[in-house]
This record gives structure tokens, C-alpha cells and sequence, in this order.
């Protein structure tokens, strides 16, 4: 083999030459990149800015949201995509979302995986061929050479039936998809699933609305029980609510379009707080990055980090690919990240952990020391989930002495030693702190709570909080929860209580979809205790974020300013 050639694997055939984009830092492609500019607009990557339509996109694979196959095929879409993808890993989100675009649309871009030698030397690279897998130096012609799957997907009768067509176009279409991604990620097997959660169940754009209502066209019905994720606006008060007439309407027509096809509109992205949450080593197909991590990490469920579209194609068919955390194998730990005892500290410390062990992670999955002594509760574990699934790749974490399948280090090591130790220390979790906190001024506009989306205890704290207390005149709260525990919190007095301090409480929909005119247009400066929403808010909302503490958001509520000090403990 040439040293201008490198034959890399194919995980979506096609040609394509052009200029390089290089990075070794993975990125998501939903809320990180812009749809209809092909930008990267996420404020913490370094190549934010950056307009990748049309290049050859060289990264190591994606990070956080599963929505990220989304944000592909609207590109592709729009055709402001990148000419090609190259990753040093076989990446699942984004070459899912290629898939789908060639699959509905017949549009599609090339995408080739390299080992990390062959990747490493791409970085001097000034301009590359991607063909079928295939990575040569320069603009070269394609050889029309398509591999074949080195292993082929075992089907059982019934899969091959739904493969003919005996169940259905939608069936069909569903299993030839699955089949062919197991087959380009080296799966041999499928396995039944009991349940799935449906992550791209709002509107992400007309490619991902005509791929649902493609499916409801051709009679599609889902096969096991399935759950929508947060959607676009307030399905019950949008109309009053300051959402555009066609945005409400056109989002409609996207819960009508999985409605349709046979999921329960749950609506909320935090699905392990419904009553239909799985049970410790039931095999789910769960799309939402956060609920991912808590689902695998939290409950013990086996889940792998679905993207979004596979999700609902698993649901109709009830099969998913025997691969990753859907293993025993597969959920071990291979980093081990030791965290210092910080005394006393509030509830910022939990997300901002998990955001820094996900930067440490990766595409690994870690086993985090020094927890066991002060046990994280289930929301802070909610918070950790969230914050560690938008920085990390890996789809999910083991705590030792907490997590179901860490009772120990070595459980969660199994007969690894760990490929790399890590010792954390308040200077690192003090730059990732900095780091949240984009915020140039200590004015506050508006406080975001709920992302992910707020527990009844969580509810129940922030009426504690708001109790006796007046909202400053110029200021927002909005607190966004799913609608089941909306009426646990109602029935309770809750939701009264956050009222009479002025609070706005939207059921359905999330911050990672609030955009203007729900956002004001004159809040400049936003504050959340989601480390998720701090990473995303400034790229997706152009605005400034400060992060802190539920009880510092409450008080900033009251006063209209947040100093901006790290707290007590992170500074030592």
C-alpha cells in the first residue's frame, strides 16, 4: 500500500474529493454545527467557526447529543454537509444519519474509518479522496471498487420475513437499515429489545419531518413499547406561548407523525423518571444522550448510545444489533478517574464532575473513584448523566461503591487493567468551571432550569427556594419538566408555589429547543444549573451563560446578577 493511500473501513460507500478540515477533537453534529450554514457554532471546540460544507471532515468520531445523525442529514439536506467524513473509529450517530439520507432520499455523503496511526498522519494533509472506504493524498478518480461486509448479519426467520416485505414497507425499509448498520459495525447478531425511547420525536428540520412521515405513510407500527423525547414547544399552550404559528404547526405535524406510527407521547428527555423505566439488565433501545448514561450507568439497563432514526427503526422492528453496552463485554471500564475529597459542596459539583470526566473519557468508558463516602442521589446522578453524555462519546459510566456494576473498582474493571489512570484536582474541575461560565457581565436575564428535565424532587426544591422570596421584575425563570411529573408536582402544590414567585413552567419541550421568539430577544445573559445547557446555550442561543448552583439560579432570579465566583470548595 502507498503512503498516499490508506484503506481505511467503509461505513458508507461513495467518492468524493476536496480540501481538508482536521481536528482531534470529536464533535457533535447537533448543536454544534449549524444546519443551514454547515458552521460549527460550538463555543468550546476549537475549530468553532469553521465551515465544513464541502471539505473532507477528518475527526475522530462524535461526541454527546444522539440527535447528531439529525444534524447530518439536514445537512445533507440543505446541501451544506461536508463533502466526506473520516474517523479514527467506526462512528455510529453520524454514519447512521448517512444512511438515512441515501435510504428516504437517495443523498448521501462517503464516510471511511482509519486506524489512529493512519488518522494522526491525515492532520498534514492538504487535500483528500474518500472512496468507498479508501483514503488517498490529493483528489484522485474513484476506482468503483465497493467492499463487502467482512461479516454478515445472522437473521433469524422472522427478520428475513420483515427484510422481504411480509410486514410492511416500513418493517422493510427498518430491517435492511439495521442490517446493513450491523454489518458495517462488524455485528453478527440481533437481539429483541422490551422498549425504546424515541430521541428525534421534534422538528429537527423538513428532512427529519419527511423521514417520519414517510414511515406513518407507509403503515408503519411499532413492535414493542416506545416512548417519545422532549419536542419543539408546549403541545398544550404553544398557542399562547409566543411560538410562531408555523413553527407550532409544523412541529405538530411531527408528534402526529410518531404519535402515529404508535409511540406514547411522553414527551420528556428524561424518561427514567417515568414508571415504565427498565429494570437492571433488560435490553432497551434508548435514543437522548443523558438518558443513555443514566439508563446503562444509573438503572443497569443495556442500552448502546442510539442514534436518532435507528431508534424508531429498532422499535418497529423490535430488533437491535447485538453491539457495545448491549454486552457484557462491552460495558467494562477502561479509565479510571480518581476524584479528591472536596469537603462540603453543593449541587453544581455533580454536573461539573460528570462535564469533566466526559472530556477525560472520550470514547472510553471510566470507573470515577472517591463518591462512595457521600453517595450522589438520583438527581445528582441525573445531572452527572447529562453533563458527562455531552462531552463523552462512550454511552455510559461506572462509579465505584454507587453505580449497580461498580460495587468495586475491579467490578467495573473486570480482568482489564485500566488502559489509563487518571488523578483529578480542584484546579481541573476549576478550569472546567471557567469554561461553563461564558458570561462577561453579572447581569442575569433569564434562569433556565430542567436539562435535563426536572424531577418532582427537583420541583419540590425550587419551590422550597422560592418560598417568601419575590422574582425580580426583569428577570425570567422558566422551568421546563415532562408532562407526568408536571401533574405529580401540581397535585402536590408545587407548581402553585413556583408560580406565586413568578416561575414559568413549560411542559414537553426542553432548552435545548427554546429559541427565539420564546427566548426574548433582549435577554442577553442566561443562567442554569445544567452543565448540558451551559456547553450548548452559547452556540445555540448566541447568548452568554453563567452556571451555578440551583439555590445561586433562585437568587439570581431575585436579584437580576450573579457574581460569577467559583464557590468555596472549588476554590479551596
Amino acid at each position: 500500500m502507498s503512503r498516499n493511500e490508506i484503506v481505511g473501513r467503509c461505513l458508507v460507500p461513495g467518492h468524493a474529493s476536496g480540501d481538508v478540515v482536521f481536528t482531534d477533537v470529536p464533535l457533535s453534529f447537533w448543536m454544534g454545527i449549524d444546519t443551514e450554514s454547515g458552521a460549527i457554532i460550538d463555543r468550546h471546540h476549537p475549530l468553532c467557526g469553521t465551515v465544513v460544507t464541502g471539505k473532507i471532515f477528518v475527526l475522530p468520531g462524535a461526541r454527546g447529543s444522539c440527535s447528531g445523525s439529525c444534524g447530518l442529514l439536514e445537512l445533507i439536506h440543505n446541501d451544506k454537509a461536508p463533502a466526506a467524513l473520516v474517523f479514527a473509529e467506526d462512528e455510529a450517530i453520524l454514519t447512521m444519519g448517512a444512511m438515512i439520507g441515501g435510504e428516504i432520499f437517495g443523498k448521501t455523503i462517503p464516510i471511511a474509518a482509519v486506524d489512529s496511526e493512519s488518522f494522526a498522519r491525515l492532520a498534514e494533509q492538504k487535500s483528500l479522496t474518500v472512496d468507498n472506504g479508501r483514503v488517498a493524498v490529493g483528489r484522485v478518480e474513484s476506482k468503483g471498487e465497493i467492499p463487502t461486509p467482512t461479516r454478515r448479519v445472522n437473521l433469524t426467520a422472522s427478520d428475513q420475513a420483515m427484510l422481504e416485505g411480509a410486514e410492511g414497507k416500513a418493517r422493510q425499509v427498518a430491517m435492511r437499515v439495521i442490517a446493513r448498520f450491523a454489518e458495517v459495525q462488524g455485528v453478527t447478531e440481533l437481539i429483541d429489545v422490551g422498549q425504546a425511547h424515541i430521541d428525534c420525536c421534534f422538528y429537527t428540520g423538513p428532512a427529519g419531518l419527511g423521514f417520519a412521515e414517510q414511515l406513518n405513510a407507509w403503515g408503519g407500527k411499532v413492535k414493542v413499547p416506545a416512548t417519545t423525547n422532549a419536542t419543539s414547544v408546549d403541545t398544550l399552550l404553544w398557542r399562547r406561548g409566543g411560538v410562531e404559528a408555523s413553527f407550532g404547526e409544523i412541529s405538530q405535524r411531527v408528534i402526529a407523525a410518531y404519535t402515529g406510527i404508535g409511540v406514547r407521547p411522553s414527551f420528556t428527555c428524561a424518561p427514567y423518571l417515568l414508571e415504565s423505566a427498565p429494570g437492571f439488565g433488560q435490553q432497551i433501545a434508548w435514543g437522548e444522550s443523558n438518558a443513555v448514561a443514566y439508563a446503562n450507568s444509573v438503572l443497569g439497563a443495556r442500552t448502546m448510545k442510539y442514534p436518532d432514526y435507528l431508534d424508531i427503526l429498532v422499535a418497529l422492528t423490535g430488533r437491535a444489533p447485538l453491539m457495545a453496552s448491549h454486552t457484557a463485554a462491552g460495558r467494562q471500564a477502561t479509565v479510571r478517574i480518581d476524584v479528591p475529597d472536596l469537603g462540603i459542596t453543593d449541587d453544581s459539583f455533580h454536573p461539573l464532575l460528570g462535564y469533566h470526566v466526559g472530556l477525560i473519557a472520550g470514547s472510553d468508558i471510566p470507573v470515577v473513584t472517591g463518591l462512595a463516602d457521600a453517595p450522589p442521589s438520583r438527581d445528582d446522578l441525573k445531572a452527572f448523566s447529562a453533563a458527562f453524555a455531552t462531552t463523552a462519546g462512550a454511552p455510559m459510566f461506572h462509579i465505584a461503591g454507587v453505580t449497580p456494576e461498580a460495587e468495586t473498582v475491579e467490578q467495573a474493571l473486570g480482568d482489564k487493567i485500566p488502559e489509563r489512570h487518571v488523578v483529578l484536582t480542584r484546579a481541573d474541575l476549576l478550569q472546567s468551571w471557567r469554561e461553563l461560565n461564558t458570561a462577561t457581565d453579572p447581569a442575569v436575564e433569564l434562569v433556565s432550569l430542567g436539562n435535563p428535565h426536572f424531577s418532582r424532587d427537583e420541583l419540590g426544591r425550587a419551590a422550597a427556594l422560592c418560598s417568601g422570596k419575590t422574582k425580580a421584575a426583569g428577570v425570567d425563570l422558566v422551568i421546563t419538566c415532562g408532562r407526568d411529573i408536571y401533574r405529580e408536582a401540581d397535585q402536590a402544590g408545587l407548581v402553585d408555589e413556583l408560580k406565586r414567585f413568578g416561575a414559568n413552567i413549560l411542559n414537553d419541550t426542553c432548552w435545548c429547543m427554546i429559541f427565539e421568539p420564546m427566548l426574548p430577544r433582549e435577554t442577553r445573559r442566561l443562567m442554569t444549573n445544567s452543565a448540558k445547557f451551559a456547553h450548548y446555550g452559547p452556540g445555540i442561543t448566541r447568548r452568554e451563560m453563567h452556571f451555578a448552583s440551583l439555590e445561586a439560579c433562585i437568587a439570581a432570579a431575585c436579584s437580576g446578577r450573579n457574581p460569577g465566583d467559583p464557590p468555596d470548595w472549588l476554590r479551596g
